[in-house]
C-alpha cells in the first residue's frame, strides 16, 4: 500500500499519523540483532509494514532479516503536544527503545546553551576557567520519573546504563552507597505512548507495590499509596532540578546533576552528587568517545583536574543505528557547592579527533540537612 497512512507518518513526524489506520507498538526486545536491534518499531495492522520510529527506510514483516522476532505490545498513542503524561502512562523511550511506565513527573529548568541568550549587563561570573562566559536563562521542561521494563535491560545495554537512583545509606558507614535499579528520568519528548490490555505490562519488581490496575481510568494503571508516601518521603532525593545541555560539531551533551546528601569523614564534611550524561550524535558521521577531561571546582577554593580514558569503563561509538549513549558517576567534594565542566575527546573513522564541550554546571547542596531515603524496602 504506497500511500500507508504508517509511511507517511514516518516521513513526517510520530505526531501525524492518519486516524484510519491502528498501529501496533512493537517491543525493542523481541528485535533479535543487527543494525535494527534496540529500535522501537511501529506496525501498521492494515498493511503489515514495519517501520522504524527514529528513522523513514521500512521493512515489511515479509522482507525482514531472517532471525529477527517482533512481538506486539501494545497499541500506539497519539504523541501529548501540550500538558504532560500521567502516572500509570506506557511508554516505549524513543531513543533507548525500552518498555516503561511513568511513576509521576518532575518540572526542571532547562539550560541550553545551544540557543543564543539576550545580551544582559547583569551577567554572571563564569566558575574559574570554565569556557563560555554567556548567561543561559533556564526554562521550564517536563520530565518523568519511569520504571524501565527489565526484560529491554539486557537490549540496551550496550547504549544506556540500566539507570538507578543512588542514595547515601543510612548508618555509620559513609562509604556505603545503595541504588534502586530501574528508575530512570525520561524527557516529555522521549516518550512515545502507548497502551496494554495486560494488567501487568512492565515486569519490574516495584511494578504492583507502587501501580495499581483500574480499568475505569486512562490510563489504567493508577498509584498505590506506597508511591504516594514514597514520592513525598524521598521527594528531595528523587527530584531533578536542572538540566544542562550543549551541542559541539553534532554532538550533543545532557548533564543532570542530583544532590546525595552529606557525610563526615575524618572530622570534615564531604558532600556528594550523582549526575547523569547523555551524548547524542545528531549527524550522520560515525565517531567514538575516547577520553574524558574534566575540571571540578570546589566552592573551599580547590580545583581539580581528571582525564581518563572513556567513560565508566566504555568508549562507546555512537553511530546512525544507534546514536546515543547514557551513563551515571558521583562526585564529592568538602564543601557545599562547586561546579563541574570539561570535554570528551571523539575520534573520527579517519582517525581525528575533536573535543566536545560539556556544558557547565553548578554542584549545590540543599540548605537543609537531610535524612537518607525512607521506604525503600518493601
Amino acid at each position: 500500500m504506497a500511500a500507508c497512512a504508517l509511511r507517511r507518518g514516518l516521513l513526517s513526524g510520530v505526531s501525524r499519523y492518519s486516524r484510519k489506520h491502528s498501529h501496533r507498538i512493537l517491543s525493542v526486545s523481541d528485535i533479535k540483532g543487527g543494525a535494527e536491534a534496540n529500535k522501537p518499531w511501529l506496525q501498521c495492522r492494515a498493511c503489515g509494514l514495519l517501520g522504524g520510529v527514529q528513522q523513514s527506510r521500512l521493512m515489511s514483516s515479509r522482507n525482514r532479516p531472517e532471525g529477527k522476532i517482533l512481538e506486539p505490545v501494545g497499541v500506539f498513542e497519539a504523541v501529548k503536544q501540550h500538558g504532560k503524561y500521567e502516572t500509570g502512562q506506557l511508554f516505549l523511550h524513543s531513543v533507548f527503545g525500552y518498555r516503561g511506565i511513568v511513576l509521576f513527573p518532575w518540572h526542571a529548568r532547562l539550560y541550553d546553551r545551544d540557543i543564543t541568550p539576550p545580551v544582559s549587563d547583569s551577567q554572571p561570573e563564569p566558575p574559574p576557567g570554565a569556557h563560555g562566559s554567556k548567561e543561559v536563562k533556564g526554562k521550564t521542561h517536563t520530565y518523568y520519573q519511569v520504571l524501565i521494563d527489565t526484560r529491554d535491560c539486557p537490549h540496551i545495554s550496550q547504549r544506556s546504563q540500566t539507570e538507578a537512583v543512588t542514595f547515601l545509606a543510612n548508618h555509620d558507614d559513609s562509604r556505603a552507597l545503595y541504588a534502586i535499579p530501574g528508575l530512570d528520568y525520561v524527557s516529555h519528548e522521549d516518550i512515545l505512548p502507548y497502551n496494554s490490555a495486560e494488567q501487568v505490562p512492565i515486569q519490574h519488581e516495584l511494578f504492583e507495590r507502587f501501580l495499581m490496575y483500574n480499568p475505569t481510568k486512562a490510563p489504567p494503571f493508577t498509584a498505590r499509596d506506597t508511591l504516594k508516601a514514597w514520592q513525598e518521603k524521598n521527594h528531595p532525593w528523587l527530584e531533578l532540578s536542572d538540566v544542562h545541555r550543549e551541542t559541539t560539531e553534532n554532538i550533543r551533551v545532557t548533564v543532570i546533576p542530583f544532590y546525595m546528601g552529606m557525610r563526615e569523614a575524618q572530622n570534615s564534611h564531604v558532600y556528594w552528587w550523582r549526575y547523569c550524561i547523555r551524548l547524542e550524535n545528531l549527524g550522520s558521521e560515525v565517531v567514538q568517545l575516547r577520553e574524558r577531561h574534566w575540571r571540578i571546582f570546589s566552592l573551599s577554593g580547590t580545583l581539580e583536574t581528571v582525564r581518563g580514558r572513556g567513560v565508566v569503563g566504555r568508549e562507546p561509538v555512537l553511530s546512525k543505528e544507534q546514536p546515543a549513549f547514557q551513563y551515571s558517576s558521583h562526585v564529592s567534594l568538602q564543601a557545599p557547592s562547586g561546579h563541574m565542566w570539561g570535554t570528551f575527546r571523539i575520534e573520527r573513522t579517519d582517525g581525528s579527533h575533536f573535543d566536545v564541550r560539556i556544558p557547565p554546571f553548578s554542584l549545590e547542596s540543599n540548605k537543609d540537612d537531610k535524612a537518607p531515603p525512607a521506604g525503600y524496602t518493601f
